[in-house]
């Protein structure tokens, strides 16, 4: 009777794993530190190589005949906007005698509006001498305009207030001389047409008295708003500070530099779909993490480094080459993005087993990375051609690779058993889906997983709990083995490994 075991549904995974995106920006700190220093360093060489040009700024206070407690700026906003013509920016040239076009002048100022009244002027020039020149020139000019334009407004109101009494002159003289041609009467008719022309005078006489009154008060208000108008804070350089600039830019490029790096960094994670936690690899490979190394440096370690990394590598060694003894089959270690550790760690399982009888390292991988790291007392290393040579009392430590462009098919004379030697971001999910495929379609166990350079920080569990003893969905089946009381176990097979993958096996 054969049983077989089946998964329960996971959990939907999430669409985005926030520790997963986490973790590897972290490890992409390269990128995002290198843009802040990038940014910090053109932030301060902007303030050095391109310091503002010199400025100077004054402060006029404007007195407008329509000012309310009420407003909400649109006078200030005008006489901004008066500010920005070619009639102020001629005025000022004018004063200044220089030839400039206004309409090229008009884009070395601007004006701000700081209260309903008090508008501020912002000149650039050559040196602080010429910017202080401009903008008394400027603010001069605008209050010429602005108190001419006052003045033109209140002589055209009294010029109308006194048309329309000379209008009512008229017509008052009018209205005496028909009262002068009239005649005293007793006729109640011409009585009243009497009093009507009198109470014509009156209002007439009021009439003129109150646009007369009106004119004047007109001609009077013009005064108070010319001398409301003028320069309350004159023309002055605006300090700058070279190392207070060079500071604000530096952190402000810091900043955008931080920003642009972090964001770049997140977006190539999701994109590249790279996974970092023992976790995701293992469930991505269908094994278990069975051990972690740190990956070796081409720099020298400190001390207390040298010590930890030996000691890593001795209980590696050690469980390694437990293995490699309680193996029927050859066993090999398979890389992928970590050549040079692969090398060390073959290396070091043989030197182990030197002891026991003789030991020859199949090297499969491409190049010289195992012939380089050989020393000459160790075990003899052989190329893949040459194994089918290897007398079969040797016993035999395949090391390959399973990296992009991988012969898929000579990986079995490397061992029918393999422990994965796979760094941390290095292989896509995609492609862990594809190594492990493959090498379930190859008839290779996968005893466990070697992670390279983990992420220090890491705490999830790379232990795969769901009885697969091979890839996922992986055909292998692991052959009866007899326990203590000399009955064989029965296979376990996986629900995975019996759901067909294509028509093909279906049929």
């Amino acid at each position: 009777m054969t049983t077989s075991t089946t998964t329960e549904p996971s959990a939907a995974a999430p669409l985005l794993d926030l520790h997963a995106l986490v973790v590897a920006v972290r490890r992409r700190r390269r990128l995002w530190s290198s843009l802040a220093l990038l940014g910090l360093l053109a932030g301060g060489a902007v303030a050095v190589l391109l310091p503002p040009a010199p400025t100077a700024v004054t402060k006029v206070l404007v007195a407008h005949k329509e000012d309310q407690p009420n407003d909400t700026g649109t006078l200030i906003r005008t006489d901004v906007a008066l500010l920005g013509t070619t009639r102020i920016a001629e005025k000022a040239l004018k004063a200044l005698k220089s030839p400039e076009r206004p309409e090229d002048f008009i884009q070395e100022y601007r004006g701000t509006g700081l209260t309903n009244n008090l508008l501020q002027i912002d000149v650039t020039g050559d040196s602080d001498a010429q910017a202080v020149a401009r903008a008394k020139a400027l603010a001069d000019a605008f209050i010429a305009d602005h108190v001419s334009r006052m003045r033109e407004a209140a002589k055209a109101d009294a010029e109308a207030l006194l048309d329309q009494r000379d209008r009512m002159r008229d017509e008052l003289a009018q209205v005496n001389k028909a009262i002068g041609d009239r005649s005293p009467e007793s006729d109640p008719e011409a009585s009243a047409s009497i009093e009507s022309l009198f109470a014509r005078r009156a209002e007439l006489n009021s009439r003129i008295a109150d646009f007369d009154q009106r004119a004047a008060q007109a001609r009077t208000g013009t005064p108070r708003l010319t001398a409301g108008t003028l320069i309350v804070d004159g023309p002055r350089a605006v300090p700058h500070s070279l190392p207070r600039a060079a500071v604000t830019n530096a952190a402000i490029g810091l900043v955008l530099g931080l920003v642009l790096g972090l964001a770049l960094a997140a977006v190539g994670t999701v994109v590249a779909d790279r996974p970092v936690l023992r976790r995701d690899i293992a469930a991505n490979l269908g094994a278990s993490v069975v051990a972690e190394l740190r990956r070796l440096p081409r720099r020298p370690l400190v001390p207390w480094q040298r010590r930890r990394t030996r000691a890593a590598h001795e209980r590696l060694t050690t469980t390694l080459a437990r293995t490699v003894r309680g193996s029927a089959e050859p066993v090999s270690l398979l890389e992928l993005g970590c050549a040079h550790s692969t090398s060390v760690i073959a290396l070091n399982v043989a030197r182990a087993l030197t002891a026991e009888g003789p030991v020859v390292v199949v090297d499969g991988l491409p190049g010289t990375g195992l012939a380089g790291s050989r020393k000459p007392d160790d075990p003899a290393v052989v190329s893949g051609e040459g194994a089918a040579d290897v007398p079969h009392q040797t016993r035999r430590i395949g090391v390959g690779s399973v990296a992009p462009g991988t012969a898929w098919t000579d990986l079995q004379h490397l061992g029918g058993r393999t422990v994965l030697v796979v760094r941390a971001g290095h292989g896509s999910a995609a492609w862990l889906h594809t190594v492990a495929r493959q090498l379930a379609d190859q008839r290779i166990a996968v005893l466990g997983v070697v992670l390279i350079d983990p992420d220090p920080r890491d705490r999830t569990d790379g232990t795969l709990w769901d009885g697969l003893d091979t890839a996922l969905r992986g055909p292998y089946e692991r052959p009866a083995r007899h326990n203590g009381t000399g009955l064989p176990h029965r296979t376990v097979r996986s629900a995975a490994a019996l759901v067909p993958d294509n028509d093909q096996e279906a049929r």
